[in-house]
């Protein structure tokens, strides 16, 4: 941890942060041991777009999950705040997150990449509108089950990226370049599986940054890491704030 103060100290770090920043907010991971797909398989049609612009029975589930999501509730903890602090101290410049939960930006976090989009819009698959969740939400609590686009008819989703999207080319170019310029990548809380989030750890690691994962368990990038670091991500965080 003595080596990581210092690296931090001495050069401009972007942290990649991945479900497991969030799971201490309430927040369940996807692939963890008790993640929502380890435990409902099925859940996963929810995150295919595929799935979700075939089955109508897909569409209402996810407009229920997307009602009760634990994101609505939690709160930032203390690993949010604490990049928020590095940030506020010159030392992170960007932020990139697979997280679609806001946050990194409730924590006061300002430069925040949002690699998979956000929950706190809705988007229409046919005329590409965006508008506030919670208006329609409040659809869905009014009793239409899946509800459409209130301006061409379409069909609504998140503005998330689902398996099956194209990433949004310019948000990937931004997180391009913030690895491609930095001279620490932390990935936190990342199982570093998906593509092409995991692959800005080998964007960074070619252009010279230091590599350090911060992850309960094991990823593919660990052989590459120059630090692995296992200890809860609440309290290697804000120890490093404290310096």
């Amino acid at each position: 941890m003595r080596n990581l103060a210092a690296w931090i100290d001495a050069g401009s770090v972007v942290a990649l942060t991945g479900a497991g920043i969030s799971t201490d907010s309430g927040i369940p991971d996807f692939r963890g041991p008790d993640g929502v797909w380890t435990r409902d398989p099925e859940a996963m049609k929810l995150s295919s777009i595929d799935h979700y612009v075939a089955d109508p029975q897909v569409r209402r589930r996810a407009w229920q999950e997307r009602l009760h999501n634990p994101a609505w509730t939690a709160e930032p903890n203390a690993a949010h705040h604490a990049l928020a602090d590095l940030e506020r101290a010159g030392k992170v410049t960007a932020v990139i997150t697979q997280n679609i939960d806001g946050l990194h930006q409730r924590a006061g976090a300002s430069n925040v990449i949002e690699l998979h989009g956000t929950l706190s819009q809705t988007e229409c698959l046919t005329c590409a509108e965006r508008r506030p969740m919670p208006e329609t939400l409040a659809r869905v609590t009014a009793g239409d089950p899946d509800p459409a686009c209130l301006s061409c008819g379409g069909l609504l989703k998140s503005a998330t990226i689902s398996f099956g999207q194209s990433m949004h080319l310019p948000t990937l170019e931004a997180a391009a370049e913030a690895a491609v310029g930095c001279d620490v990548l932390l990935a936190i809380g990342t199982s570093l599986t998906v593509h092409p989030a995991a692959g800005l750890v080998d964007v960074a690691h070619k252009s010279g940054a230091m590599v350090v994962i911060i992850n309960a368990a094991e990823t593919p990038y660990d052989p590459i890491a120059h630090l692995l670091v296992r200890d809860p991500i609440g309290e290697v965080l804000p120890r490093l704030v404290a310096g």
